[in-house]
């Protein structure tokens, strides 16, 4: 199924791109030929196809109770940092504060993911698509905040916190930060 839908969404962008900057000038420049050229005509169906075939997929997807969602693992990148969102380590003491550290990061799907979970907002059920792009960010902005604190020789990042934000469409941002300290052996 998300074959079918990548063609379909691939399908769809193909032909608006087409419509927009090539049949617009086109008729524009044109104007007094009623004939439409066969390329236009071709992105024509290849726009009302892929919305067809995307929203058919999602459609099947969804009556079978499936999610197309990859499975993030659950084991984190390999670090010997401690993240804990709260302001003590139990068991251990905070000898030394080192500073705040944070990750950044914003990340975007494609125009032909975005019209997969329009459909989704039509039909219903989780949107999947942005599901994975946020999972995918907050595991780059933890990394990255994650680094950041091994350079500082940190043992542990306590009071972690995640923050984000919308900037433009269907782009988000994805702040992860807290404290870096060194804890008692």
């Amino acid at each position: 199924m998300k074959i079918l839908r990548l063609i379909g969404s691939l399908s769809f962008v193909l032909g608006l791109f087409t419509a927009i900057f090539a049949g617009i000038p086109w008729h524009v420049i044109v104007e007094d030929d009623p004939v439409i050229p066969w390329w236009l005509r071709t992105a024509v169906f290849c726009i009302l196809g892929g919305i067809l075939l995307v929203l058919l997929t999602v459609a099947i997807e969804q009556r079978r109770n499936r999610t197309s969602a990859e499975e993030f693992s659950s084991s984190e990148s390999e670090t010997r940092v401690l993240l804990l969102n709260s302001t003590d380590v139990p068991g251990r003491k905070i000898t030394e504060i080192l500073g705040l550290v944070k990750g950044h990061t914003i990340f975007a799907i494609w125009l032909g993911k975005d019209l997969s979970a329009l459909v989704r907002l039509i039909l219903g059920g989780e949107l999947t698509e942005y599901t994975e792009m946020m999972g995918r960010a907050r595991k780059v902005a933890t990394d990255r905040m994650t680094a950041q604190a091994e350079e500082l020789g940190a043992d542990a990042i306590i009071n972690v916190r995640y923050m984000t934000t919308s900037v433009i469409g269907s782009a988000a941002e994805l702040l992860a930060y807290g404290t870096a300290v060194k804890l008692s052996k």
